[in-house]
């Protein structure tokens, strides 16, 4: 591979924003894999966020490059995976991609086949557009695209139109706004661009801990549940930022409320019986060996905390601790406390830019 921009190169990163800003190149955030595509003819990598290679676990992106992108390109852009049961994304059936058995990877690839949404060009031919400006890497990577079946992600320059996508894309499960001044050029792990995110706050039951890796002696996240419609405690996710000093100040407060797994809501029985809880992650795939166990509560504690978005029925992101509620009743915990956003179709937000080809 011979390119004028060679990888392992590191992805141009966001900042995040408390408001949309009052000008600037508007895109969608996509809710994905993180992706530079680098294609020399026949030869194609997918590098990732971490700068490893994520080729082997996308066949059909590859194949995908080959058919459709310039022959001497390198992009940048999102894997995204659509739900097979929704109309927006699926960003668990996107974790399942990355298996190490290549059979497995085969069958998930024609199962839940993933997309490649490109969001700018970085290399073309023997051209490095990565010093130009934003603004016009944007055309060249319209105009080198304008032939070829690829998805690009919409752009637009008007603040009204952002707003707009803003609330609306979020229902099609992307999660925000990203921002680029025209002038910018592209500067490899470096947060220039602006993200803005939702921020919204849920009351959650706080129904067990798991223990951070310093030691026994400290938490490392709190496990969170939310009541649904027949009264069953389903895990949503955990909150886990804190001090370390306050980590340990937690493991000596929750002692008393330490149950035993029988007992408890998401007890292997719960799970069998069709539960949502925490044990379906006490083996990692990210991490071998990795222990994910958690110690049970009793559910008697509420905290409310901020998160951005929901995927199905979890937190899509880890959330944020704002405060303890001990006002609440944990039974008041439930879904239909939560924001739901307009329902809106992958499609219609890729032909927001049109579909190119």
């Amino acid at each position: 591979m011979q390119l004028p921009v060679m990888p392992p190169l590191s992805p141009m990163l966001a900042k995040a924003v408390s408001v949309i800003p009052p000008e600037g190149h508007f895109e969608p955030k996509w809710d994905g894999f993180r992706s530079i595509i680098f294609r020399d003819g026949d030869e194609v990598e997918i590098g990732s966020r971490n700068r490893k290679p994520m080729t082997r676990y996308f066949p059909e992106v590859v194949a995908a490059v080959r058919a459709y992108l310039p022959k001497r390109c390198v992009v940048d852009g999102e894997i995204i995976v659509p739900s097979a049961t929704t109309t927006g994304l699926d960003f668990e059936a996107l974790l399942q991609r990355v298996h190490p058995a290549e059979s497995r990877v085969r069958l998930l690839a024609e199962q839940t086949p993933a997309l490649f949404v490109a969001f700018d060009l970085l290399a073309l031919d023997d051209v490095d557009w990565m010093p130009q400006p934003f603004s016009e890497r944007r055309v060249a990577m319209e105009n080198a695209l304008s032939a070829a079946d690829v998805n690009l992600t919409p752009m637009t320059t008007d603040r009204d139109q952002a707003v707009e996508w803003f609330h609306l894309f979020e229902g099609a499960g992307l999660d925000g706004l990203i921002v680029k001044r025209p002038e910018l050029r592209y500067q490899p792990d470096k947060r220039v661009m602006a993200k803005v995110k939702h921020d919204r706050t849920a009351d959650c039951v706080v129904a067990g801990y798991r223990v951070h890796t310093s030691g026994p002696d400290a938490v490392g996240s709190l496990l969170l549940g939310l009541y649904d419609a027949d009264d069953v405690l389903a895990s949503v996710g955990v909150v886990g930022a804190f001090p370390m000093a306050r980590r340990r100040e937690l493991m000596r407060e929750l002692q008393p409320l330490v149950t035993t797994p029988d007992t408890h809501p998401w007890s292997w029985a719960a799970q069998e019986a069709g539960t949502r809880t925490p044990r379906e992650a006490e083996s990692s795939r990210w991490n071998r060996g990795k222990d994910l166990s958690f110690v049970p509560l009793r559910p008697e504690l509420v905290v409310e905390v901020a998160y951005d978005h929901m995927e199905g029925t979890r937190f899509r992101h880890t959330t944020q601790f704002r405060r303890w509620r001990p006002d609440r009743d944990p039974h008041s915990c439930t879904y239909s406390q939560l924001e739901e956003p307009v329902r809106f179709d992958l499609a219609d937000v890729l032909s927001a830019s049109e579909r190119l080809g």
